[in-house]
């Protein structure tokens, strides 16, 4: 398998402490920048749980040079831009894209959006993110988001298990104060990476970080404890719901993104689901006929990380597919993928990593998230490290995570006719690998 030979990229300090990541890309015809900061529901408590997905919404509601988010939007897209923002559990990402003659206003107009907003119209997005967070409600008014649910399951006394919208209650609660409070605790410098992408040079994206994003006051990163693991034995939680098909997820515990078998983890999840020919959906809809789909996938934290196993099934047809999961896992445990599964596993991951070189959007974010948690590596870095992975270390992580007290399930649907029993059967007595 060929490597990918170094790709250009500078990293520089600012004085107030940003730090700034430029990866330019001549070939591509669009620059792209954006902000990258530790916010996001791990870092609140419950009576602020879904501030920093409410600030989000508010960062793009004006500035004292541009009152409305009318006239903010219409700024960017007159230069050819368009903004984006998103809010994760640990973190969020504001960025905005634009043609390359037209990055040094967008930029000049991105870091004050960023750094002086004024939080106008507070009521109005108020209203338009309650009329979110009641996509995960059902008729009553409870909780039946699967994702959401399944996260309150596996963390049940720490901030990763909070909903990233929060409640109506909460979001009703916020103001102008706590926003300023929220804004200056967490959009600084230390809590902050820039990064610039596509078609800007070193030196003009450094010229613009000083000139736009300077007045960024230090602060300190934000921290947070990491969850404890007290869990002993498998848990299961069945929420009653009206629908055609249960929701059902199949988590495990897993590793934090710095971890030394984070390698293994992102080859183990080319094996499980990385097309229909892999395992997962090889087994549970090909072969079996269990679900009309299925997907696996891994959300890493600093500090943890979570195997997540999804699929809509008919209620009767729960625990059969819960089993079949569990069954396939242990395999991997035992058995291990074969070379030739492996090898084919290590093609996919090189020519996705190499297509990061294509998109400006991709290319920051794998710098700049890097950078954020502090365990920064290049694509080329996380190629050479995937591509050691053996058959042997895919047993063994599989091992690891196919355990009674890592195992999380969740079913929301009608499981009627015992159907409610043979899930719990099926989980409770669930032993790992054999």
């Amino acid at each position: 398998m060929s490597a990918v030979s170094e790709r250009p990229f500078e990293i520089t300090t600012l004085a107030n402490g940003l730090r700034v990541v430029v990866a330019s890309q001549p070939h591509i015809s669009r620059a792209h920048v954006a902000l990258y900061v530790r916010v996001g529901s791990r870092f609140e408590a419950p009576p602020t749980n879904g501030l920093s997905h409410f600030l989000e919404h508010m960062l793009y509601r004006g500035t004292p040079s541009l009152e409305t988010a009318h006239q903010v939007n219409h700024a960017f897209e007159s230069l050819g831009g368009y903004l984006y923002a998103a809010t994760q559990t640990d973190f969020g990402v504001f960025s905005v894209t634009a043609p390359a003659e037209s990055v040094a206003e967008t930029s000049r107009l991105f870091g004050d959006v960023l750094a002086n907003p004024t939080f106008n119209d507070i009521e109005i997005e108020k209203g338009i993110v309650c009329e979110e967070i009641l996509e995960d409600l059902d008729d009553d008014g409870r909780q039946v988001d699967a994702d959401n649910l399944s996260r309150a399951l596996i963390y049940p006394t720490h901030p990763l298990g909070y909903t990233i919208t929060g409640d109506e209650k909460r979001v009703r609660s916020f103001d102008r104060p706590m926003l300023r409070a929220h804004h200056a605790r967490h959009y600084n410098a230390a809590n902050s990476v820039l990064a610039f992408s596509g078609a800007v040079t070193h030196a003009e994206a450094l010229a613009l970080a000083e000139r736009c994003f300077s007045s960024l006051p230090n602060g300190e990163p934000v921290k947070t404890d990491a969850p404890t693991h007290t869990q002993k034995k498998p848990r299961l939680q069945i929420v009653e719901n009206v629908s055609s098909q249960t929701e059902l997820r199949v988590c495990f515990r897993a590793v934090p993104e710095a971890s030394e078998h984070r390698p293994a983890m992102d080859m183990l999840m080319r094996i499980l689901d990385d097309g229909m020919s892999t395992r997962l959906y090889h087994r549970i809809c090909d072969s079996k006929g269990l679900c009309y789909d299925v997907g696996a996938s891994f959300d890493g934290y600093e500090d943890d990380g979570v195997l997540d196993f999804m699929a809509g099934v008919q209620h009767a047809r729960t625990s059969v597919v819960t089993r079949e999961i569990l069954e396939l896992l242990c395999d991997l445990a035992t058995k291990g993928p074969t070379e030739a599964e492996l090898d084919k596993a290590k093609r996919r991951n090189a020519w996705e990593i190499r297509t990061v070189f294509d998109s400006p959007e991709e290319l920051a974010g794998f710098y700049a998230g890097g950078l954020l948690f502090d365990r920064f590596e290049t694509p080329e870095a996380r190629l050479a490290a995937n591509s050691a992975v053996t058959t042997k270390d895919l047993r063994e992580i599989a091992q690891l995570l196919a355990q009674p007290d890592r195992l999380n399930v969740l079913a929301v649907g009608l499981l009627d006719d015992g159907e409610d029993e043979r899930l719990e059967g099926v989980v409770k007595g669930f032993k790992g690998p054999r």
